[in-house]
């Protein structure tokens, strides 16, 4: 009879250490693995240096079409634009002509 008092009293005496680590170590697996968790704020912040970086590709090739559609303003118009804009729509050069290839980081004004 005292070997199953002795064992309900240990048991009892484990439930609320053993219900205390749970719940400890459910929180250290959100803290870690949860979705605002650490692993989910280092793929929040590559997904973040990702979109500066287009952010600054796509204000570069803005700035880029606007410097070549003032060069088509009435108020300002340039004739090496005008000229440029006139061939590729009659798809038409000068065998005299000397183009020049422009790379993707090469400024055009």
């Amino acid at each position: 009879m005292s070997f199953g008092r002795e064992l309900k009293r240990r048991i009892r005496g484990l439930i609320a250490p053993v219900l205390f680590l749970a719940i400890t170590g459910y929180f250290c697996w959100n803290a870690v693995q949860g979705p605002h968790g650490l692993k989910s704020a280092a793929v929040q912040q590559s997904m973040l240096t990702q979109a500066e970086a287009d952010l600054t590709t796509a204000q570069a090739e803005q700035t880029a079409w606007q410097l070549r559609v003032r060069a088509l303003e009435n108020d300002h118009l340039d004739r090496d634009a005008l000229d440029e804009r006139a061939r590729a729509m009659l798809n038409l050069a000068n065998p005299r002509d000397i183009i020049v290839q422009y790379g993707p980081n090469d400024r055009l004004f």
